[in-house]
């Protein structure tokens, strides 16, 4: 089965001539959930933007549902939905007008968008502030819309930028919940996160990035196998990275 999101060979970044991505590949399939890891600066973000289609890269592809974004674009950018880490609305739309702005932009059935309106503000506690204006939420409550935005159009691939920075307890279960429902759907998820036992007990698979490259892949249990045997991935995670920087020092 073709994965629905393909990354071969990419390397990529802002100049050519020092290129933050070096050769990454991996891949996610329909219903699959992959966590990206890495330090801060080891090329998480960029690796996201290159998806999205706002870097292109130097070398290498990404495909989408099994395009390139050159090759069509409409079905390329219809095919993900992408929730940032820090949320970003419109300040003149309450938060049911963002959602019926998405539905309409992703053009679902009007019936079929309400019910799964009416869905998610329940999932989310957010049945009271549906008419709310952004400036009148928390970052949590703000967090919550972004996520409603991207869960309500169900794409072939979701793409989440830490999740649960700014959520709440049940908020947290909620999402969780909620991406679980999705996966059942056949959505693939891309879900770049510090919190690593989070990832540790729902990521099917691991993708350990650092200074641009792919330092290990695979489940948790492999991605920790390949780090001594590591009882933790928080714990496989250090030692990978320390092992790496100590290769890398000058004269060694």
């Amino acid at each position: 089965m073709t994965p629905v999101l393909k990354i071969e060979r990419l390397t990529g970044g802002y100049s050519r001539r020092k290129p933050v991505l070096h050769e990454v590949s991996f891949d996610v399939g329909a219903g699959e959930m992959l966590g990206l890891i890495g330090l801060n600066g080891a090329g998480k973000s960029t690796t996201i933007k290159h998806i999205l289609g706002l870097m292109m890269p130097h070398e290498g592809e990404v495909r989408i549902s099994g395009v390139r974004l050159e090759e069509d674009r409409d079905k390329y950018r219809s095919s993900c939905a992408y929730v940032p880490e820090q949320p970003s609305l419109f300040p003149n739309l309450t938060v049911g007008e963002h959602l019926r702005w998405t539905a309409m932009a992703y053009g679902l059935d009007p019936g079929e968008a309400d019910r799964r309106t009416a869905r998610l503000s329940a999932t989310f506690r957010m049945d009271k502030a549906m008419n709310a204006l952004p400036d009148t939420l928390s970052k949590g409550m703000k967090q919550k819309v972004m996520l409603m935005n991207a869960l309500l159009v169900a794409p072939p691939l979701l793409i989440i930028d830490e999740p649960f920075l700014g959520l709440d307890p049940l908020a947290t279960r909620a999402l969780i919940d909620a991406l679980d429902d999705v996966r059942e759907q056949g959505t693939a998820i891309l879900l770049s996160s510090h919190i690593l036992p989070a990832l540790e007990r729902r990521a099917d698979r691991i993708v350990v990035l650092h200074q641009g490259r792919v330092l290990a892949a695979g489940t948790p249990d492999a991605v920790k196998a390949a780090a001594d045997g590591a009882d933790s991935l928080d714990d496989a995670f250090e030692t990978l990275v320390l092992s790496a920087e100590e290769r890398g020092k000058p004269g060694e």
